[in-house]
């Protein structure tokens, strides 16, 4: 029984976990009517290699998708939701909640000068939690969010420091031969 209500609660977690393709007409009821616990980031994107911002950012937000499976990712190609939307401002994330868009960012340079994972979830809850796990009942704070990111982050500094001196050490052991 135990195990049983363990598998269920794990169902209730994973609501999402993928960044979903949809089209100008799926918009009203992915984005607008989505439940009101949960946030919605839309990424406006251009199909194919003909903007490559578009390919980086969205290889963030798949990563994303699976850290935090309850928020709802989607991505729909800006000119099938905006009519004539230049390709100058691609990428663009919406991130709505409760039917109402609550931020913008226009280009791949809204996450910082160079586009990571934990770039774009740091500046998607400067101020709100858009980014959910789902493992708490309640909605997830902002700052529990942000210090999950900074932790992530510091793992993968750590690690580059590591993996680098170790590439230091055998060259260095190299000039001795």
């Amino acid at each position: 029984m135990k195990r049983i209500a363990g598998m269920r609660e794990v169902a209730k977690i994973v609501r999402f976990g993928s960044v979903t393709p949809i089209s100008g007409a799926d918009f009203v009821r992915e984005v607008s009517q989505a439940p009101e616990d949960v946030w919605v980031v839309v990424l406006h994107h251009k199909e194919g290699g003909e903007v490559s911002d578009c390919q980086i950012l969205l290889q963030c937000l798949d990563e994303l998708t699976t850290k935090y499976p309850a928020t709802k990712f989607v991505k729909i190609i800006s000119t099938n939701c905006i009519q004539n939307y230049p390709d100058c401002n691609l990428p663009t994330v919406l991130v709505y909640h409760n039917d109402a868009l609550k931020s913008n960012y226009v280009g791949v340079r809204s996450f910082g000068r160079r586009c990571t994972p934990e770039g774009v979830a740091l500046t998607l809850c400067q101020s709100d939690p858009v980014l959910n796990d789902g493992r708490s009942k309640k909605e997830q704070s902002r700052e529990a969010v942000l210090e999950r990111v900074r932790e992530r982050f510091l793992g993968k500094v750590v690690e580059r420091v590591i993996s680098s001196e170790i590439m230091f050490a055998s060259f260095a052991s190299f000039d001795e031969i």
